[in-house]
């Protein structure tokens, strides 16, 4: 489960970078980047969901 939080935040901090690159300089490609980070989130966020609610049953 630690693991699976260092790669949420490790995808998030990613994802910060680049959409701050879109808007602030109108980077493009940062922004696609942001866009393909933010899926990532995603799954990984619906991975912890399933984690947590199988340790708290245990």
């Amino acid at each position: 489960m630690k693991e699976l939080i260092e790669k949420i935040a490790t995808e998030f901090g990613t994802f910060k970078s680049d959409a701050e690159l879109q808007t602030e300089k109108g980077n493009k490609a940062a922004g696609t980047r942001a866009r393909k980070a933010s899926l990532e989130i995603e799954k990984l966020l619906k991975e912890f969901r399933k984690t947590s609610l199988n340790e708290s049953k245990k």
